[in-house]
């Protein structure tokens, strides 16, 4: 059942849980993530993120998403991830997804706030829900990728990356957006050492503001503190890179059972890849629905 993410996220606040978000580049992925959403019976959003146009681009897999939202037996968003431009945005708004995130948060506030505005009044037009980005979610070197920015060191301090919450107010407010992804030490890609989450920012911004939020940088935080951010205001997770090096994980494992001398099939490779993404999928949602 396609819906929007207003709507899945309206229901998770009800509910006080988050919903999965999880990339799907491929068609394994896809698969992976709304089959295990519905051996659950949970609501999941699917979604493409810019940075994976290489791997396959919107105009491919945009209506293949749409086509299994339609079909599934679970309410299910389709979302543009990162969107970094106007033409994009609109590109997903035409094929019919449910969302869009417009990522201006690398840019001066004022041009984020007023970029992200008219992205709003465009969407909200045709009933399509908006996510924007206040602050900066840092990329790890390794598996990461979305919103991927070079850094100083002073740039690079928390007091200048994470979502500051009398900003996130006034960019609210201003711009009318359905959902907050807000910078409190989450990361993109593999934590290269332990995840140092502020959890008690996600607190300071719901008291500044009634909004769902989201967390970028979902793959690799302990059930403890995912438990911790979804009673503070998380309603949206963002979860991809675990969920990708289960596959890989399950195809490395089939591979070395196999004879050497006999060439696997990659129908056989797909099977492999998809059940391990699956398997992964599942945990990550018992934990964001506090199963």
């Amino acid at each position: 059942m396609l819906v929007t993410l207003k709507d899945s996220l309206v229901h998770a606040e009800k509910e006080n849980k988050a919903v999965g978000a999880f990339n799907v580049p491929n068609y394994e992925t896809l698969r992976a993530v709304i089959h295990g959403a519905e051996e659950l019976n949970v609501p999941v959003i699917i979604q493409h993120a810019e940075v994976h146009e290489n791997l396959m681009s919107l105009s491919e897999i945009g209506p293949m998403m749409i086509a299994m939202a339609k079909k599934a037996k679970v309410p299910v968003a389709v979302h543009l991830d990162h969107g970094s431009s106007f033409e994009k945005c609109m590109e997903a708004i035409r094929l019919g997804f449910t969302s869009v995130m417009y990522d201006a948060s690398d840019k001066p506030f004022a041009q984020n706030l007023a970029e992200t505005k008219e992205i709003v009044k465009i969407a909200h037009a045709v009933d399509v829900s908006v996510e924007a980005e206040l602050g900066s979610i840092y990329t790890s070197v390794i598996g990461g990728g979305e919103g991927r920015v070079e850094r100083t060191a002073e740039e690079l301090k928390p007091e200048n990356m994470y979502t500051d919450p009398k900003l996130a107010k006034e960019f609210v407010t201003e711009t009318g957006i359905d959902c907050l992804a807000i910078a409190f030490g989450a990361v993109h890609g593999l934590y290269l050492t332990k995840p140092q989450l502020d959890l008690k920012r996600i607190s300071q911004i719901k008291q500044e503001i009634d909004l769902p939020f989201v967390m970028h940088g979902g793959s690799g935080v302990s059930a403890e503190n995912y438990a911790v951010a979804i009673n503070s205001g998380i309603r949206k997770i963002n979860y991809y890179t675990y969920m990708n090096q289960a596959g890989g994980r399950e195809l490395v494992n089939y591979l070395g059972s196999q004879e050497a001398n006999q060439p696997p099939f990659f129908d056989t490779l797909s099977l492999v890849a998809y059940e391990g993404m699956k398997r992964n999928v599942k945990e990550a949602l018992v934990i964001f629905n506090q199963l």
